[in-house]
């Protein structure tokens, strides 16, 4: 029985695996999210301004909250 240790170059090759994988992963979730989106629009339950306005709250609050967490505490 023979054990190998972990070589640098198949640790690279681990990570370029995981990465490929996680930009699959990705993929896949903005097409679902995209799709979920276009039936919501199409089916009248939202608009694309809605949406948008939605997107703007969140991501002003995103910001506000990332801002504050890297302030130094006095």
């Amino acid at each position: 029985m023979s054990t190998r240790s972990t070589s640098p170059a198949w640790e690279h090759v681990q990570l370029v695996g995981a990465i490929a994988d996680l930009k699959d992963d990705h993929y896949q979730l903005l097409l679902t999210l995209s799709s979920m989106i276009e039936l919501l629009i199409d089916k009248g339950i939202l608009t694309r301004e809605e949406l948008a306005d939605k997107a703007a709250i969140l991501d002003r609050e995103l910001t506000a909250t990332i801002s504050a967490s890297l302030r130094p505490i006095r």
